[in-house]
């Protein structure tokens, strides 16, 4: 038992960041399901954003004063940045679908961002039994089927957009905002991938 007790508080804030991750995929859903309130959404989600990035800063700060961290240093900066691209991606979707004025709900953007809350869901829950191996695994796998759903989502989306003699402003924007998507659902299975490996060290 050293003299020094170690920093037990990064996983505190690795809870707050998942938390802010899991109403941003929430907000995102909404958006595409309710057009109409667009504006709202896309406040709301650049919101937590910020929160999230607050907490990023607390962690690299917690670490510039930490003399003994539960995990290793490079691995908590990496977690806490993985988790932190998927909030970005989600506000860069949202801010992108404000930018293009998005005005009709699109099923299949409705189904992608779905998927994409469900993935969140399962890395949350990952971030919190991070000391549990074997959870972890089977969130990874989880959140690896939700890809798959998402990649094979994605293919039916962009496909339907060159359906008949689309407009080809429609097939750009829509395109952009699948690839957006898509890209948010890549990133929950690259942070999944960083718990996994976070988890076998220190199981």
């Amino acid at each position: 038992m050293g003299l020094i007790p170690r920093d037990e508080g990064f996983f505190t804030l690795f809870n707050q960041l998942a938390e802010k991750m899991k109403k941003a995929a929430e907000l995102l859903q909404a958006l595409f399901a309710s057009p109409d309130r667009l504006s709202h959404f896309v406040t709301e989600i650049k919101k937590v954003e910020h929160e999230a990035d607050s907490v990023v800063h607390e962690v690299a700060t917690r670490l510039d004063r930490s003399f003994i961290t539960p995990l290793d240093r490079e691995d908590i900066y990496r977690l806490a940045q993985e988790l932190d691209t998927v909030v970005d991606l989600i506000d860069g979707t949202a801010r992108r679908a404000a930018m293009f004025r998005m005005r009709d709900a699109q099923p299949n953007a409705v189904k992608l961002a779905a998927i994409l809350h469900q993935a969140v869901n399962e890395l949350e829950q990952s971030v919190r039994q991070v000391k549990d191996r074997r959870s972890v695994a089977s969130h990874t796998l989880h959140i690896k089927k939700f890809e798959e759903a998402g990649d094979s989502a994605y293919a039916e989306a962009v496909g339907s957009l060159f359906d008949g003699t689309p407009d080809p402003i429609f097939v750009i924007k829509w395109k952009e905002l699948y690839d957006t998507l898509e890209e948010a659902l890549d990133s929950c299975q690259s942070a999944s991938i960083v718990l996994e490996s976070i988890s076998l060290k220190h199981s």
